[in-house]
């Protein structure tokens, strides 16, 4: 496999990994999965307008970038995918996590102007929510708290991720090409499909 990297809160790190992309595999950019992400939680008297510009210039302005990058040979080809990797919390809130849940919610009315503005063009625009996933970050947690998560949890578990692999998965392939401006939540029940 392949990878460039790119920085996405500079456009012109999102535009020379694209050119470098597109490059390697000698065509435009058939699917975009953006799934950046940061968190710089704290109660909202006390988040700085640094932590909570920080985590919308990931969470939401990198993903407006990258998506803004890959409509131009998309809309060339008249074909074309954006995933949004949002969050069950950008769905519901949490409290200590307002730049997070407004970055994350951001996304769902990105897809939808996208799906609204390009959708004649073959080009889809869609979010996947996960809620809590089994990761190193929350294999950390301590047994009280993943008790009290799992606890809100209607399937009792926490998703692996190749669950949320396979949402994205099935929204890259042509099986969806009829949907789009959907937010598809891979929470176990959790959220509830706010």
């Amino acid at each position: 496999m392949t990878g460039v990297k790119c920085e996405v809160t500079d456009s012109a790190s999102v535009n020379a990994a694209f050119d470098e992309a597109e490059t390697i595999w000698g065509r435009t950019t058939d699917v975009v999965v953006a799934n950046a992400g940061i968190t710089k939680d704290t109660l909202l008297m006390r988040m700085s307008d640094e932590d909570f510009d920080a985590v919308v210039d990931t969470n939401l302005a990198g993903a407006f970038r990258c998506a803004r990058r890959a409509v131009k040979g998309m809309m060339r080809a008249r074909s074309g995918r954006i995933i949004f990797v949002s969050s069950v919390v950008g769905l519901y809130g949490s409290p200590g996590q307002t730049n997070y849940s407004a970055s994350k919610s951001g996304l769902v009315g990105l897809a939808r102007s996208i799906t609204r503005e390009l959708g004649g063009r073959g080009i889809t625009a869609n979010v996947v929510a996960p809620g809590f996933i089994e990761t190193e970050m929350t294999a950390s947690l301590s047994d009280d708290l993943r008790k009290t998560y799992l606890a809100g949890i209607p399937s009792g578990r926490f998703a692996q991720p190749e669950e949320v692999a396979a949402a994205v998965t099935f929204l890259a392939s042509p099986a969806a090409g009829y949907i789009s401006g959907a937010v598809i939540p891979v929470d176990g029940g959790l959220g509830m499909g706010h």
